[in-house]
């Protein structure tokens, strides 16, 4: 239904008061997003006031009527009243930041026509044509368009750079999509040559990112797709460019003058030289199987670094001629690897879908680190980096050219360790520098961490049931030798290096000093693993005392829980759930292990630690924690076996570092020991891959005795 304004906003348009017309181009702008109204506003008449107020009008009147018109466009409106040159003149000509934005927002409509999902039907002549080559008219006229578009992208307005980089944007995917082979890589040269790889790189690391992620984005989409066009373009060596660049690649070498030879006419021509190509680095010698890959895309790299690292380039050529064959870096298949490497790391071939989702991820206005990759911008810079990089391991590891894929790992894992690591602040010169100081052997340790992984994304699954096996084999394992410790029995002394046992205090320095023990416990477990037998005697005895001659005995039953200084170092090892307690630490701790428990009700006797109940139930009803039995070992060695080996008893986890890696030890070895069992044609499968082929030769022992050992 038509707007009941539409005739007083029309009236207000022709009207003859500057103020009438401004206030009506402001109204215009919103109402012109209804696709009804605007429909109803050109059946109307106002598409030639409107068109009026553009040519005739300026300051705010002529931004508002642009922005109005730039709308109208977007609704799929008023292309019959667009004039590319005069849109194109504003864009040259006006220094006013709103014009600006309004003029750059009809030419994007304007550039992406062909591309408007509501014109699939329609036929697009000369006359209405879309694109760049829309603008190309009026371009001729102001041949400084361009370069006043690119030097809008550093104005300080960030709504003016976002609509002059989404009109570039808009240039450049025209430009690829509809132009020819020979056409579009013309524009996107002269576009780069006016510096807005530069510009945008400048602003995909600066703080207004959330103003320009959009247009931004599609740029970095755009870069991956020319890379991908170029990487598309085979090296044929019949055209002409494709010649004319390989052949300056060669006369940058600076090869030497060939010798002349006659032909049948006597007349004197060059000698073939059967080793041109080889001596730059191809594998054989015609270069263009080489560039199957990576196409004209490793042709051009291969041709910046020639054209703007020359004398490095004669130099590395001239040191190689005076060494062996095999000593040489081939350095045009080390520029083509490059090339590989970072196509692979940026991602190239990933498609435009995948690109777009990124659109969504910018909501969150938090991944913007994640989503831009500046130095995607600077791929030449980086491709120099990566194939310095490249001949310094070559050197510093003294590759020979079997040694050629090595090399290529350890670089990939540069890049993707330095380029990969940086974050989108990070600049070219620091990423430049990074590379040409990393250290080799950092550079074998990052390697061995990322083929430990690979193999722990193989084998985890396999080796991790393996090892939880082979720990609890080994808990087993020590846990009866831990026991069997308290089976022997054991002395420990009484006296100077104890605590107060009547108060339970902690070491002091004054019982510290005193003298040598006054008495000696032994304690030992009795055969059935039920009950500890202790007793206090003046001096140790030659014969270990026999179970029926101590008088202590303790109902292991009856047993709380186990509080010792041995484990203090080591609070971490500790189970919520477990029945050891920790004493404080301090400069006085020692290895002093307490045993607690639950005393049943006496009905007599002298020592209650000898009568205990049948059922740990009654005894811990109604009953007081008491310590049962206190005792010190002399060493941490001694502590461990003992504290462990009655934590087992009770059914609990060891706690002790020493237990802890006597198991992991007793585990890894029973590990090890099952891999050297693995055969290479084992039918589990574990060597993929592998169908089919003869397995390696068995080393044969004749000759060898048994004079061996193996290193684990």
């Amino acid at each position: 239904m038509q707007s009941p304004n539409l005739a007083d906003l029309l009236s207000s348009l022709s009207s003859h008061e500057d103020a009438g017309r401004k206030m009506a181009a402001f109204k215009l702008q919103s109402l012109i997003n209804d696709p009804s109204f605007a429909e109803h506003f050109v059946l109307a008449g106002g598409l030639p006031l409107l068109r009026s107020l553009i040519l005739e009008s300026t300051g705010n009147t002529l931004a508002y009527s642009l922005a109005s018109f730039a709308r109208l466009l977007e609704v799929d409106q008023g292309w019959e009243a667009v004039d590319d040159r005069v849109v194109v003149e504003l864009v040259v000509c006006q220094p006013l930041v709103n014009i600006l934005r309004g003029a750059m927002a009809i030419l994007v409509s304007i550039v992406s026509r062909p591309f408007h999902a509501d014109r699939s039907s329609q036929v697009i002549t000369p006359d209405n044509a879309g694109g760049f080559q829309a603008l190309k008219p009026a371009i001729a006229i102001y041949p400084q368009f361009l370069e006043m578009l690119v030097t809008r992208l550093s104005s300080a307005d960030h709504a003016l750079c976002a609509n002059a980089l989404q009109l570039i944007n808009s240039l450049m995917r025209d430009a690829i999509t509809n132009d020819n082979e020979t056409e579009w890589p013309k524009f996107i040269k002269r576009i780069q040559d006016l510096g807005v790889i530069k510009a945008v790189y400048v602003l995909m690391q600066s703080s207004a990112l959330q103003d320009l992620a959009h247009p931004l984005l599609e740029f970095q989409a755009l870069t991956k797709i020319l890379l991908r066009r170029w990487r598309d373009v085979p090296v044929d060596l019949l055209k002409p460019e494709h010649r004319r660049t390989i052949k300056a690649v060669h006369l940058s070498s600076n090869p030497e003058k060939p010798p002349q030879q006659e032909d049948r006419n006597g007349a004197s021509k060059p000698k073939h030289n059967p080793y041109k190509w080889r001596r730059l680095g191809f594998t054989a010698e015609n270069p263009e199987p080489d560039f199957a890959d990576m196409g004209f895309l490793g042709m051009m790299d291969l041709s910046d670094y020639v054209r703007k690292h020359q004398d490095e380039f004669q130099r590395i050529l001239l040191e190689q001629s005076v060494s062996l064959e095999q000593t040489r870096c081939p350095l045009a298949r080390a520029s083509l690897t490059i090339t590989a490497i970072l196509f692979e790391h940026f991602e190239v071939d990933r498609m435009d879908l995948e690109d777009s989702k990124s659109y969504l991820a910018l909501e969150s206005r938090t991944n913007f680190d994640k989503v831009f990759k500046p130095l995607l911008l600077h791929w030449g810079r980086l491709h120099v980096a990566g194939l310095h990089a490249f001949l310094r391991l070559w050197k510093a590891t003294g590759a020979e050219t079997d040694d050629f894929p090595k090399i290529v790992e350890l670089v990939r894992i540069l890049v993707e360790s330095v380029v990969g690591g940086a974050d989108r602040t990070t600049g070219i010169e620091e990423i430049e520098k990074e590379m040409a100081s990393f250290e080799y052997s950092k550079l074998r340790e990052l390697q061995m961490e990322l083929l430990e992984l690979t193999y722990e994304d193989v084998w985890g699954p396999h080796l991790r049931g393996a090892k939880d096996e082979l720990r609890g084999e080994g808990l087993q394992f020590v846990k009866e030798q831990r026991i069997r410790c308290l089976l022997a029995g054991a002395w420990f002394p009484n006296g100077a290096t104890y605590s107060d046992q009547e108060t339970g205090g902690p070491v002091t320095e004054s019982s510290l000093l005193r003298s040598g023990p006054e008495s000696y416990r032994y304690i030992r477990l009795s055969d059935s693993r039920k009950h500890l037998h202790w007793g206090d005697f003046d001096e140790k005895e030659e014969q270990t005392p026999s179970t029926a001659s101590l008088p202590g005995k303790i109902d292991l039953s009856i047993v709380s829980s186990v509080a010792s200084n041995v484990t203090a170092n080591d609070r971490s090892s500790i189970k919520s759930d477990s029945t050891l307690k920790e004493l404080p630490h301090d400069k006085f701790t020692t290895t002093k292990i307490t045993i607690h428990g639950y005393l049943p009700k006496s009905r007599g006797g002298r020592d209650g630690h000898s009568r205990t109940s049948s059922k740990t139930s009654s005894a811990r009803s109604g009953s007081k924690e008491s310590v049962l039995l206190t005792f010190q070992p002399q060493s941490h060695s001694a502590a461990s076996e003992w504290l462990d080996g009655l934590l087992m008893l009770l059914d609990q986890q060891p706690i002790t570092t020493e237990t802890n890696k006597l198991i992991n030890l007793i585990s890894d070895y029973g590990l090890k020991v099952r891999l050297l069992n693995v055969r290479f044609n084992d039918d589990e499968g574990i060597v993929e891959g592998l169908d089919g082929m003869d397995g390696p030769q068995i080393p044969s022992r004749d000759g060898l005795d048994e004079d061996y050992y193996y290193e684990i």
